[in-house]
């Protein structure tokens, strides 16, 4: 008996016999007269005569081409892809252009790794965390070495993404076949193919295809290597799994539990606990280790670039719990909607994911040589819908983040329709069953395809209308040597052939929060760039993401006339959604002649220190905290110009607690702040290293900020560092002080 069909004999035990349903089971469950339990133990046995032993030559075998159903159904899957590319150029007169700015961030930190930049997004650049996959960067960066440049290097791209989505498409079939029968196998990669979502994703450009097929071939060989109870292959490739998205990160490391649980978990069939074994389960950990300690090397943190710009807990001034409950769960509220078929994107049939949990059950309960893969892939999908629902983006860009992962819910869905099936009485009936209820999905899958194909190229005409079409102004029209300032930093890096400073923060390090907490920390952080490294222009527009831009233009930072401006001439959907945020785009050159002038004392004096406050800078090195007295009320900064001056500011509710340094202790000190109050007058009460000094009369001073003081007598200075606190005079209690704070001087 070979090792397979000790495996096939072990799993009809211990499920209770061949199809574990019954002893009239046999017939209905498969096109071939018998069960697709079966059939499947009969798949491993026939397989493991004719090939290698070990999951190298098992892959070998499903690569070999004896089973035309896998090739066929990867054949269509890159068919229909195509389909996508050729809608895309119709749109786009005969040009590929991809449909997410997004795909261009991926070419050009491609280019830069292939050039000898590693991870550098313009040349000389520090080392930047904005590819959010590290695998798909060298995978770029190799086409770049081939030869592949501008449109050719998106060329490879979106074939490499096809290719790699019609091997998971068969590898679809292969994991439906194994873990229950053949036909839940040929349902499975039929569903795949036609997937409107994971097509859209393979035809991109995007990372989608190859985090598809390792998504897919990890659980494959994690199914193969099972019944050993010793997997060789699953932990290497789930090494690159975790190293090509975050999410995939989050499926490798699940599949180590279940890897560990059927290690060490039980001594049934001979088994004994295997420690070494054990420890090669752990592999995949060695990714997010590596990349994280990467990180923290290159950049001084642990967190990537966007995940400071996008995630919940970061992307505003401060954090409050409730708030971020709140968007989260309004997130994971639209994601269980999408793949419940509930919305309006066509994501999936109605009631999907119903019946994905019902596969899970299936699988739980009828097999449990797959128990630990069932609790695993529960765990990893839950796990990656709840990461997901913690970014801002989440629900954007045609949900982008959880396309790769649609193989493996099909394959767990079509289980599930299987376990349905079951229920019906026995004989042709069951038959029909089996194969109506997957026909009605399919059903819904052909009829939202075409949407899907007109939205890739409707997608791809509104970023040629916009970002490209930007970039190929900013290369005829200004000189090499200029600096750009984007919020879209894609295509515009890639083909301007500019340098660029990313606003938003994802490739540029250190913007991210200033662009969070509004355009004065955002003036801030461009002001205290060198002066030969400010951008000379900036190419930018009004809405989310990213820090508002009229508050540049109105203080003069931005030129009143804009050089060039780009107009969205695509039409909006029905919903009125479109990929891109915004229906202009303008081009406008910077002046700096101002910058800085905020930091002048407004009256004389020893000046001792100085909080300018909407400077992140500043802020961190003085502790400087809003108290805001409303849960929710965030302190956003803004950007003012008054009297030839330019200076940041925060919206203040409540009041503010900052340190002030190099003090001489036991001297009266005087306190001055810029401040604009909104008409009515205002208090705040000071204390001095929690000592109360006084009530401070902040005034009414609209539509302008004021000079206000406020003495501090020598006896509560005691030492050269105090830490200042303005809080209301009637705490808890509205009304609160509300006003503008610009920044406080110091002076003895």
């Amino acid at each position: 008996m070979t090792t397979h069909e000790a495996d096939a004999s072990m799993t009809a035990q211990s499920d209770g016999g061949p199809t574990s349903d019954g002893p009239d089971s046999g017939a209905a469950g498969s096109t071939d007269g018998v069960s697709p339990d079966t059939a499947a133990s009969s798949d491993r046995a026939t397989s493991s005569d004719t090939t290698p032993s070990g999951a190298a030559g098992r892959l070998r075998h499903v690569l070999s081409g004896r089973d035309p159903i896998a090739w066929l159904l990867g054949s269509a899957a890159a068919l229909v892809a195509v389909v996508f590319v050729v809608v895309d150029m119709v749109w786009n007169q005969g040009t590929f252009i991809a449909p997410l700015d997004d795909v261009y961030i991926h070419l050009q930190y491609g280019k830069q790794l292939g050039s000898g930049e590693l991870f550098r997004f313009n040349p000389g650049d520090p080392i930047s965390t904005g590819a959010s996959s590290i695998l798909y960067s060298f995978v770029l960066a190799v086409g770049w070495l081939l030869g592949f440049s501008g449109n050719g290097l998106l060329g490879y791209a979106v074939a490499t993404g096809i290719v790699c989505t019609a091997f998971a498409t068969g590898l679809t079939y292969h994991l439906g076949r194994l873990l229950v029968g053949r036909v839940v196998g040929i349902w499975s990669g039929v569903l795949t193919a036609v997937s409107g979502p994971l097509m859209w994703g393979a035809a991109s450009g995007m990372e989608v295809g190859l985090t598809a097929l390792l998504a897919v071939g990890t659980v494959y060989l994690f199914v193969r290597e099972c019944p050993n109870g010793r997997f060789r292959w699953t932990p290497v490739l789930g090494v690159l799994l975790a190293l090509v998205r975050p999410e995939g990160m989050v499926l490798a490391i699940a599949l180590i539990g279940a890897m560990l649980w059927t290690t060490l978990g039980g001594r049934r069939a001979g088994h004994t606990r295997r420690p070494r074994a054990a420890s090669w389960a752990l592999l995949p950990l060695l990714a997010p280790v590596g990349q994280y300690l990467f990180y923290w090397i290159a950049t001084g943190t642990f967190s990537a670039n966007g995940v400071q710009s996008k995630s919940l807990m970061s992307d505003r001034p401060t954090f409050y719990i409730g708030d971020f409950v709140q968007r989260a769960t309004e997130n994971l509220r639209g994601a269980v909607g999408f793949f419940n078929g509930l919305s309006g994107q066509n994501y999936a049939f109605p009631g999907m994911l119903i019946v994905f949990v019902l596969g899970l059950a299936y699988l739980l309960v009828k097999h449990r040589r797959w128990r630990s893969l069932a609790i695993a892939l529960a765990v990893a999908f839950a796990g990656i819908v709840l990461s997901v629902s913690t970014l801002s983006t989440a629900l954007i860009h045609e949900l982008r983040y959880f396309q790769p992962f649609l193989p493996l819910y099909i394959v767990v869905t079509v289980i599930g329709l299987y376990a349905v099936s079951r229920l019906v009485a026995r004989g042709r009936f069951r038959q029909a069953a089996l194969h109506l209820l997957p026909a009605v999905a399919l059903l819904f899958s052909l009829m939202a395809l075409p949407q899907w194909a007109w939205r890739f190229g409707w997608e791809a005409a509104t970023i040629r209308d916009t970002n490209v079409s930007v970039a190929a102004w900013l290369r005829g029209n200004l000189p090499p040597d200029a600096v750009v300032g984007v919020k879209d930093v894609g295509a515009v890096a890639y083909y301007s052939e500019r340098k660029v400073v990313d606003t938003i923060g994802l490739t540029t390090n250190g913007f991210a929060e200033a662009s969070n907490h509004g355009p004065g920390a955002l003036y801030e952080k461009l002001r205290a760039m060198p002066e030969g490294e400010r951008p000379d222009y900036f190419a930018v527009y009004e809405q989310w993401p990213g820090a508002a831009m009229h508050s540049f233009v109105d203080t003069g930072v931005f030129e009143p006339q804009p050089e060039m401006t780009f107009e969205l001439n695509v039409p909006r959907d029905s919903t009125g959604w479109s990929i891109v945020p915004f229906d202009e785009l303008t081009v406008r050159k910077a002046n700096w002649s101002l910058a800085g002038t905020g930091d002048a004392a407004p009256v004389p004096g020893d000046v001792r220190d100085h909080v300018d406050v909407g400077s992140l800078d500043s802020e961190t090195g003085h502790g400087y905290t809003p108290q805001m007295e409303q849960p929710g009320v965030q302190p956003y900064t803004d950007l003012r110009r008054q009297d030839g001056v330019i200076d940041s500011s925060r919206y203040i509710l409540g009041g503010e607690t900052f340190r002030v340094g190099n003090l001489k202790p036991g001297q009266d000190a005087k306190l001055t702040s810029r401040v604009m109050v909104n008409g009515v007058e205002q208090f705040v009460r000071v204390r001095v290293d929690g000592r109360e000094v006084g009530v401070w009369d902040l005034g009414p001073n609209r539509d302008a900020w004021r000079t206000r003081s406020f003495d501090i007598p020598g006896e509560f200075v005691t030492s050269k560092d105090a830490e200042v606190t303005l809080e209301p005079v009637r705490p808890l209690l509205s009304p609160y002080p509300e006003y503008t704070s610009y920044g406080y001087w110091v002076t003895q």
